[in-house]
């Protein structure tokens, strides 16, 4: 899963410096089979969530987004009080979160990254094509898009798609945006869609959340393909749950049963924020059927 999510999630890329960080925190928690989940929390009255400070469309200080929504769902479905600790989502955030005990959960984390023990996934999208309505490029499914040729396209260093569009031939032109960054003063999404509104750049790909949440509030509102259909490099298309430690087996189960019994609710929520969420057979799950699961 490297690469796609947490860097939001991708965020992949960014823990995986962080690859020891869990293994402090799961020595300080041993397995609980007891169902106490006293054992497991900081404290059994408080939703602790890990976030990032600066990190739209995920999470801010503000609460603004949609990490924080879900979170603010959780816990009053759990009763509970909510708090976050936030740290950047750079080198040393599993470490500084939930490795230290500060906080009991993250938000969003991708299905199979070994950091931390994911839940079942509650929403799978992909990285997207962003383009201008009416370009010309709006209708493009695939990076192996011929229009594409010659076409100067924003890619995040380092993301998945950059080896799709090597393959495709599209790097001589490509435009890159650094994947390492503090989200407290930067933001690669933000650099990238500013340069496609300035003509710039022809088009750029970005993590589905990102590209949704930014085409949706450009004026005008720019196109968003999420990249089901690559038959060369790696499929970009992610499941994403969130992250536990290791030993908190009863508290992942507690998660589990939440994100099925509110799933109709997560799906609304992402999507209010542009998420473009997809179900199994890569088909966009929209208003009419947003009850069904990722």
């Amino acid at each position: 899963m490297a690469g796609a999510g947490r860097y939001r999630r991708w965020l992949p890329a960014l823990l995986a410096i962080a690859a020891m960080a869990i293994g402090h925190g799961a020595a300080r928690a041993q397995t609980n089979e007891s169902g106490d989940l006293s054992i497991e929390l900081i404290d059994p009255k408080v939703l602790r969530v890990c976030a990032d400070p600066r990190n739209l469309p995920f999470s801010n200080e503000k609460g603004e987004g949609f990490e924080n929504k879900l979170a603010e769902l959780f816990a009053q479905k759990l009763q509970k009080k909510l708090e976050f600790t936030y740290f950047p989502q750079a080198t040393g955030f599993v470490r500084m979160t939930l490795g230290s005990h500060r906080c009991d959960v993250i938000m969003g984390f991708p299905q199979g990254d070994e950091l931390a023990q994911g839940t079942n996934p509650y929403y799978r999208t992909a990285y997207a094509l962003i383009a201008k309505q009416g370009s010309g490029l709006d209708d493009v499914t695939t990076l192996e898009d011929e229009r594409l040729k010659g076409k100067h396209i924003g890619v995040v260093a380092g993301t998945p798609p950059g080896t799709n569009m090597a393959a495709a031939g599209l790097m001589a032109n490509a435009k890159p945006y650094p994947l390492m960054i503090d989200t407290r003063i930067d933001s690669s999404a933000e650099a990238m869609i500013s340069d496609l509104a300035k003509g710039e750049i022809d088009a750029g790909v970005l993590w589905g959340p990102m590209a949704g949440f930014y085409a949706k509030k450009a004026n005008p509102p720019l196109h968003v393909t999420p990249l089901v259909k690559e038959t060369t490099g790696p499929k970009l298309v992610y499941r994403i749950g969130m992250g536990v430690r290791p030993a908190d087996q009863n508290w992942k189960r507690q998660l589990n049963r939440l994100i099925q019994e509110n799933q109709g609710e997560i799906n609304k929520i992402l999507l209010d924020f542009g998420v473009p969420l997809l179900d199994e057979n890569d088909r966009p799950i929209g208003p009419e059927t947003a009850a069904k699961s990722p």
